[in-house]
């Protein structure tokens, strides 16, 4: 239907795209398409800022809980606090001069490159501060990081062994990158080779 259709033309739309504005109905909430569709725009490495436009409509009660409604949008699209939320209203003109401004900072973001020295030292200190986990008697060992790619920022870690990389240390590590740059509305890939990757 209307639906399936919408989203076909949105992957192919995704393929070509580097932003993408994701608009929310205050009115409504976030529908199961808005989900899919920005789990769609992540996984494309897409820069996203949301825009949730009818905020006027809001009942004033319920705009004083915007920092909650903030963090419970974030909850049903699978956000990370990276990616911008703004409050319009296309009808009274509230806040759309921010969506621009918003735009150019996420878009230069992906262009954005972190110097070897600081980043490496980022991740040593990440392993003093909180050491991976270990894995069958086994620990992960960072040799090395480095930026290895745009649109969106790539990093390429050097370990010991790639299968001892777990999720959850894979975003502990990236929320450290994210504390040199936060890349605002930027994904950032993350790959791990080990050393019998470059014989």
């Amino acid at each position: 239907g209307v639906e399936k259709y919408s989203v076909l033309r949105t992957a192919r739309a995704l393929d070509r795209a580097e932003l993408a504005l994701i608009l929310i109905d205050a009115t409504d909430g976030v529908t199961a398409q808005d989900t899919h569709i920005a789990g769609m725009t992540v996984d494309a490495g897409v820069s996203v800022v949301v825009l949730v436009n009818k905020w006027d409509a809001v009942k004033p009660e319920m705009r004083e809980l915007r920092p909650e409604m903030e963090a419970h949008l974030r909850e049903e699209l699978q956000f990370l606090n990276y990616i911008p939320v703004l409050f319009i209203s296309a009808l009274t003109g509230q806040d759309l001069h921010h969506i621009l401004p918003t735009a150019r900072e996420v878009v230069e973001a992906r262009y954005q490159s972190l110097p070897t020295g600081p980043l490496n030292d980022t991740i040593q200190s990440a392993l003093l501060e909180h050491a991976p986990p270990s894995k069958g008697g086994r620990r992960l060992t960072i040799f090395y990081v480095s930026q290895s790619g745009v649109a969106p920022p790539s990093f390429t870690f050097y370990v010991n062994d790639p299968n001892l990389v777990h999720f959850s240390y894979q975003r502990y590590l990236e929320n450290c990158i994210r504390e040199i740059y936060p890349f605002p509305g930027t994904p950032i890939r993350m790959s791990f080779r080990g050393r019998q990757a470059d014989r």
